[in-house]
């Protein structure tokens, strides 16, 4: 009789949590791809935001291409919480944030306004993920949403793999996940550096490249593409790449002015040293890689090989100064010389942190490159089509 009398109460509670009371259908959400965010006037947030169209290959618009399967809805408002708020109003449909791919901030945004306030609600909220990408826009980012895709579906998800790719294979610029920028903004720098996405000045077409500095929240600096590639080296986020070089004598021929090489692994290290209150860095990066093209170089003896890497050696030192020169002199720590400081003695931090951008100013950097080359490739160390 007791077995009896548990199983009832088992089936009756069973029977209360069946059925389908929270379910939620999928015709009630909107998908949102990609989000711009600019301002506004009286520092309005303008947003516009990018669903992905669910409609299948077969539907047709008016021209006869396949239906976008984009879709921009802009509102705005005080906050932006009241601005997306208004999303189901003008679209029919509640927006869901797991799946974004990426962020863009405009660029007269961040620069007047601490982008802070701007991404509080994407890290408060249970749904945007911390792996979705914030990216800088030139000037505004709304117009970036009207790009179409050249290979994906949505422009969010083109977007994140441009950036994604334009970091791994090239170091044009790197990849920061909204996780990781919390953790650059809160640290003791107090800098951090976002992706930028602008059109070129040749076809007008939209690229990632380059890096916006982010200082106490809003955009201060924008680097570009050959000192982004030297902050790559500097952060050991160097992957893959090409490293371009010119040769010893100048021939008239353009084409014939650079040689190159593709890396195959690369590893920096930064070690800080504060002495007396004056701060030094000292630099080492190791690289090894295959001859990419030739256009004046012989190798073939060992003493051709050496030369070859000191040219190399020559063409690294003298980039990565450059970077750092241009950090000296913008008075930005956007290489986390501070956060390195802090970690080894925080009562040293403590003493250097009102003076931390003179002291950057005032930093000496000891560089020292060496470089690896581990074969010619398929063809033997002479130009195509000469003699050995």
């Amino acid at each position: 009789m007791k077995r009896l009398t548990t199983m009832l109460i088992c089936l009756l509670v069973l029977s209360l949590t069946s059925g389908c009371w929270d379910n939620k259908e999928l015709d009630e959400y909107g998908y949102v791809q990609a989000v711009a965010i600019d301002q506004g006037e009286d520092d309005r947030f303008m947003i516009t935001t990018h669903f992905y169209n669910p409609s299948t290959k077969i539907e047709m618009g008016q021209s006869g291409n396949p239906a976008s399967k984009g879709i921009n809805i802009s509102t705005s408002g005080e906050t932006f919480f009241e601005a997306i708020r208004e999303i189901p109003a003008k679209f029919g449909r509640k927006a869901k944030w797991d799946h974004m791919r990426v962020i863009l901030i405009g660029e007269q945004l961040a620069r007047n306004l601490n982008i802070r306030e701007v991404l509080d609600f994407f890290s408060r909220d249970q749904e945007p993920r911390g792996t979705v990408l914030p990216l800088i826009a030139e000037q505004a980012a709304a117009p970036f949403l009207d790009v179409s895709p050249f290979i994906e579906q949505t422009i969010g998800q083109q977007y994140k793999r441009m950036e994604t790719s334009g970091a791994l294979y090239a170091a044009k610029t790197s990849k920061i996940p909204l996780y990781e920028l919390a953790i650059q903004m809160c640290s003791p720098s107090n800098t951090s550096v976002l992706p930028y996405l602008h059109k070129t000045s040749v076809d007008n077409k939209a690229i990632i490249s380059g890096l916006a500095l982010i200082q106490d929240g809003k955009m201060v600096e924008l680097l570009k593409e050959k000192d982004t590639e030297a902050f790559m080296m500097l952060m050991d986020r160097y992957i893959y790449g090409a490293l371009e070089f010119p040769c010893t004598n100048e021939t008239e021929n353009a084409l014939r002015k650079k040689e190159s090489l593709e890396v195959l692994t690369f590893n920096s290290k930064l070690t800080p040293t504060v002495n007396n209150g004056s701060v030094s860095v000292g630099v080492k990066i190791a690289i090894e890689g295959t001859i990419g093209e030739l256009r004046c170089s012989h190798l073939k003896t060992s003493k051709d090989m050496k030369q070859f890497e000191q040219r190399i050696v020559a063409q690294v030192e003298q980039q990565v100064k450059h970077t750092t020169d241009f950090f000296k002199t913008k008075k930005v720590d956007a290489l986390g010389i501070g956060n390195q400081i802090y970690q080894r003695n925080p009562q040293q931090w403590k003493q250097l942190e009102p003076v931390w951008k003179e002291k950057i100013a005032q930093t000496e950097f000891d560089i020292n490159v060496e470089v690896k080359v581990l074969s010619t490739g398929m063809n033997s160390g002479t130009i195509f089509g000469t003699k050995e």
